[in-house]
């Protein structure tokens, strides 16, 4: 098997390194990941830009591009022998509800599902982790697992792994996306120059966090594993909108 890695926080993040060095036991492994932190960059390509690719010291490409770029790029002509599963991660913070929509973590994944390939986005659930052995010890489970039972063709795997030495997990739950409530206002500041700028604010607390959601898991020490659909469409309600299309006419 042959192993494709990314991430969002860069190809010098500690997380990167824990899932290389784990997954490698089992597989080739070949990391390409963004030269810089690239959080929250989302499904992005870069499309007026050439990218560019260095290979390190310790054999990882960077690449001066996002992470949807990374696997974009190592998927069509990079690479000489075409991976067989792509892991994301382990990405520095939790992945949970809203945050998938924003998260370049799950959106390397998501652009291996889309060129073919099986796909897994791993996550630890603390902005200072000291447990990265936890998850890459998860990942390596999902990757045997992968071997025996692949994913469907529209689906990857979004994990989030509490931050807490193995002997503390308390087991896996399958789990839904939970929902946060809205975002904190914008920061505002000014610049050496005295101009006004503004800083994102921190993401909403959680609001649908019940059991079953992957916010309930992870607070209770279990490893969250949350099937995610390519597909977006919103099937159940095509008929309705065909009738409510009949209005404009």
């Amino acid at each position: 098997m042959h192993i494709l890695i990314s991430n969002d926080d860069g190809y010098l993040a500690p997380g990167i390194t824990y899932l290389s060095d784990a997954l490698k036991q089992q597989a080739e492994v070949t990391v390409v990941a963004p030269d810089r932190n690239r959080s929250a960059a989302s499904n992005s390509l870069t499309l007026e830009l050439p990218l560019r690719v260095h290979q390190q010291d310790n054999g990882f490409y960077s690449v001066d591009g996002t992470p949807t770029d990374c696997v974009h790029l190592a998927l069509t002509g990079l690479l000489d022998k075409e991976p067989d599963v792509v892991f994301s991660g382990i990405n520095n913070g939790e992945n949970m509800g809203d945050d998938v929509l924003y998260s370049g973590t799950v959106a390397a994944a998501t652009e291996g599902r889309f060129l073919g390939l099986p796909s897994v986005a791993i996550s630890i659930s603390s902005s200072a982790p000291k447990h990265f052995d936890t998850a890459a010890h998860v990942a390596t489970l999902i990757c045997k697992q992968l071997h025996n039972k692949t994913l469907p063709s529209d689906t990857i795997l979004n994990i989030n792994v509490p931050d807490v030495a193995m002997g503390d997990i308390r087991g896996y739950k399958a789990t839904r996306l939970g929902q946060r409530h809205r975002a904190e206002p914008v920061i505002e500041s000014r610049d050496p120059r005295n101009k006004k700028i503004f800083w994102v604010g921190p993401p909403g607390k959680e609001q649908d966090a019940g059991e079953g959601t992957d916010f309930y898991a992870v607070s209770n020490n279990f490893v969250s594993i949350t099937p995610l659909k390519i597909d977006l469409t919103n099937h159940g309600l095509l008929n309705d909108l065909s009738e409510w299309i009949e209005g404009f006419q």
